[in-house]
């Protein structure tokens, strides 16, 4: 854990968590840890934690890839858009959404006005190590990973900089990057 970042005990955080009464909405690239940093962050909190990804999935009842073939990505993010928004307003403690969902303009202000939004950042290369890992990332499979990624970057930091809170996500443990969030929304509360 870094210095920036001293420990929270379990106290500090429960009282944290008793002033969080928005749900955190994770935001950032894809392979920056929003759904493995999102399990740890709820499990701090005492909160429910639901993956934007998986509950398109269930109401689609195809994958994410099937709907980019199938249907294309402006339908994707409309579909996205509509359960993010069902999301947060069935209020889930800690969301974790897809990488492109707050760059959708409606989906940006329901999340900023509804819910804590937490970027989530990450250097490139460490992006492009995580995301190796998983065939599952139709934009991947568009040409070279690490161009996409750095195109993505540039692209996705101005929507993604209008988040009240920027959390870099190290190659250490997820339990520091979810203390580091807690603290962060300490200090913007």
């Amino acid at each position: 854990m870094s210095a920036s970042h001293p420990s929270l005990s379990d106290r500090d955080i429960a009282s944290i968590a008793a002033r969080i009464t928005r749900p955190v909405v994770l935001v950032g690239l894809m392979g920056v840890g929003k759904s493995t940093v999102g399990r740890k962050l709820a499990a701090m909190l005492g909160r429910d934690f639901i993956d934007a990804d998986d509950a398109i999935v269930a109401a689609a009842q195809r994958s994410i890839p099937e709907i980019f073939e199938t249907f294309g990505e402006a339908h994707f993010r409309d579909g996205e858009r509509r359960v993010i928004a069902r999301l947060i307003d069935e209020g889930h403690g800690v969301i974790a959404t897809g990488g492109g969902a707050f760059v959708d303009p409606a989906t940006r202000a329901a999340v900023l006005e509804k819910g804590i939004a937490v970027w989530i950042d990450c250097d490139v290369d460490t992006l492009v190590e995580r995301t190796s890992r998983r065939a599952n990332r139709p934009l991947l499979k568009q040409g070279n990973p690490r161009e996409i990624l750095n195109r993505l970057a540039r692209e996705r930091a101005p929507f993604y900089a209008e988040a009240p809170i920027r959390v870099v996500s190290e190659t250490g443990p997820h339990a520091d990057t979810a203390r580091a969030i807690i603290k962060a929304i300490d200090e913007w509360l």
